[in-house]
């Protein structure tokens, strides 16, 4: 299967089964426990039935981690803006939720939104490259860790690539809510 059609097939799985699975937040925060130099989170807020960070990226603020948010700009980039719980946000042309504040932040620790990954921690996003632009972006930057957070069942043989994908360093899957 290309791309496109791996994408169709799990947004449709993920549509029907997504309901009370969640992050673990012991396994985000034993991650980050290693990586001690790690103080800023960019996260996402979640949209079309992804998982869901907002209680992790709270959890992750109580513990005096500094969150961010990304924006999209006009031409097709992304930036990663300063947020906290109580701070409003704006709707985009996409219909995701954004940051209001004009604070760049560059992350430590990239938490990633996923559609379909690998065992080598590929991932296939919605194909506008927004991610892989900004890790390769911030990568000339700094050292960043990149986590990527999806549903058991977002996992596939493999995800054909090419050379603008960027392989994440790891994945956190979803658990069921008891």
């Amino acid at each position: 299967m290309n791309k496109s059609e791996i994408r169709k097939k799990i947004l449709r799985i993920r549509k029907k089964n997504s309901k009370n699975l969640k992050i673990d937040f012991e396994n985000i925060y034993k991650i980050l426990k290693n990586r001690s130099n790690c103080k800023i989170i960019g996260g996402y807020y979640p949209y079309n039935y992804e998982v869901d960070t907002i209680e992790v990226l709270n959890k992750l603020e109580k513990k005096n981690f500094n969150i961010s948010l990304p924006k999209i700009k006009e031409n097709s980039q992304m930036n990663f803006f300063s947020w906290s719980k109580n701070d409003p946000l704006t709707i985009n042309k996409q219909g995701i939720p954004e940051p209001t504040s004009k604070k760049i932040i560059y992350p430590d620790i990239l938490l990633v939104p996923i559609v379909a990954y690998d065992k080598h921690f590929n991932r296939i996003g919605y194909g506008g490259g927004f991610y892989d632009r900004y890790i390769k972006k911030i990568k000339k930057m700094k050292d960043i860790y990149t986590i990527g957070l999806a549903y058991p069942f977002q996992k596939v043989k493999k995800v054909p690539t090419n050379k603008n994908d960027i392989r994440l360093n790891y994945v956190i899957t979803t658990k069921k809510n008891k």
